[in-house]
């Protein structure tokens, strides 16, 4: 019986030594992999910053150009503004100078009324008189 014991243990033994030397021999594998590709990822890292500094200009410059486009729009309105409001000063005095001539027509028609009048009536007294 001591025998099989001791071949049983001598199995055990054994893989575990396998399973330890199979581990061993993963992690090198894995070590020697990452030393491998370390060249491969700090380029891809130096590439990844490239890409999100691009990213940033892109994104300054679009918001640079929003700016540039909201002003311009309030620059195009506030001229539309000013346009409209020119507008209706200009027509508002065309209205008053229209009234003012309207009044001094009607000023006028009454002078040359009155003078139609007067002129009548001395025409009138002469012949009486």
């Amino acid at each position: 019986m001591r025998n099989t014991r001791n071949i049983k243990n001598n199995e055990v033994s054994e893989r575990r030594g396998a399973a330890a030397d199979a581990k061993a021999a993963l992690l090198k594998a894995y070590r020697e992999a990452k030393e491998a590709a370390a060249p491969m990822l700090e380029a891809k890292q130096a590439e990844q910053i490239a890409v999100a500094e691009a990213r940033r200009a892109r994104q300054a410059e679009r918001d640079a150009q929003k700016r540039e486009e909201k002003l311009r729009l309030e620059a195009e309105a506030a001229q539309r503004e000013a346009e409209l409001e020119a507008a209706a000063n200009a027509e508002e005095d065309a209205r008053k100078a229209a009234e003012k001539n309207r009044i001094a027509r009607v000023v006028e028609d009454e002078a040359a009324r009155k003078a139609e009048r007067d002129r009548r009536y001395a025409n009138r007294k002469a012949r009486q008189g």
